[in-house]
């Protein structure tokens, strides 16, 4: 009895061994192009782009008139920080783009011709959509926003081959939202997405990479936050239909965080991981700095 609870105990764990260096294998970056790999890469990403332009075209933009193709200025409104927004996405898109031909082995010049770019043509692809649309139209100040995202991404791979600066999110409620919801989210799903009040983008400095005799931990950073609060429209003359409407400011923040992708792990896993989440900040204390002076934030 001993001997075959031995057995079948062996036979269990060399199975879940088996799988998990398969899925090991399967999550490990290939060192030479792997065509199979950069097929799915190609058709998951053109049919994944394709049925979101699809869907925003019916569900979306359905709402409101079409027109004939138009621009317009919107960098006054939401304090900018709309624009931090498509910069953030345009970043992080292009990382997740070359990350993923990587993976697949693809050549590092074809990582950031046709990875690192994928975030500024999406985007790009839906500001053509608000140039057709009664609510918004086409803006320059957001394609140069994306183009901003992009290029601090592929810069940094010409210059360093590495990140050093990263562009990142951080997010909290607030009461904002309830006093325009169809603006700022009704849900939180939605006040995420809406709510700039609640938002804050982040250039987060990894200080080993720039002092690489200093003593601190490879994945220790430091973060520059910008945000804003009194935002319960985009402009302020549209702000007076609301009942004591509050002035609105803006933030800037001083923290820390870290960069997970410089965290030591021998798991294919881990990593994965902590590449997806590295497009958040992780919280620590901060100061802010506004027109109330200088706040000192348990966590931002």
């Amino acid at each position: 009895m001993r001997c075959t609870t031995l057995h079948i105990i062996l036979f269990l764990f060399c199975g879940l061994n088996y799988g998990q260096n398969k899925f090991n294998r399967f999550l490990t970056p290939s060192d030479t192009l792997h065509t199979k790999r950069r097929n799915a890469v190609v058709i998951t990403e053109t049919a994944g782009i394709g049925t979101a332009l699809v869907g925003l075209s019916a569900f979306w933009y359905s709402d409101f008139e079409q027109t004939k193709f138009r621009t317009t200025n919107d960098n006054a409104q939401w304090l900018q920080i709309d624009k931090a927004g498509h910069a953030f996405s345009a970043y992080q898109l292009g990382r997740y783009g070359a990350d993923v031909l990587k993976w697949s082995g693809v050549s590092e010049r074809d990582q950031i011709l046709y990875g690192a770019t994928l975030g500024f043509g999406f985007l790009t692809a839906i500001e053509v959509l608000d140039g057709f649309s009664s609510e918004w139209g086409f803006s320059w100040g957001d394609i140069a926003a994306n183009t901003f995202g992009t290029g601090l991404y592929i810069s940094q791979q010409l210059l360093w081959k590495s990140q050093r600066i990263a562009l990142k999110f951080s997010f909290t409620t607030t009461d904002f939202a309830a006093q325009n919801p169809d603006q700022l989210g009704a849900s939180f799903q939605e006040q995420l997405l809406k709510d700039y009040n609640g938002q804050t983008y982040w250039l987060s400095v990894n200080l080993k990479s720039f002092f690489k005799q200093s003593p601190l931990p490879k994945w220790f950073n430091l973060a520059l936050g910008y945000g804003g609060e009194g935002l319960l429209s985009g402009l302020p003359s549209t702000s007076t239909q609301f009942i004591n409407a509050p002035e609105r400011y803006r933030q800037y923040y001083l923290s820390f965080d870290i960069d997970l992708q410089r965290i030591p792990t021998n798991s294919p896993f881990l990593k994965t991981v902590f590449n997806v989440f590295n497009a958040i900040k992780v919280p620590f204390p901060a100061l802010e700095f506004s027109r109330n002076g200088l706040v000192f934030r348990p966590l931002r």
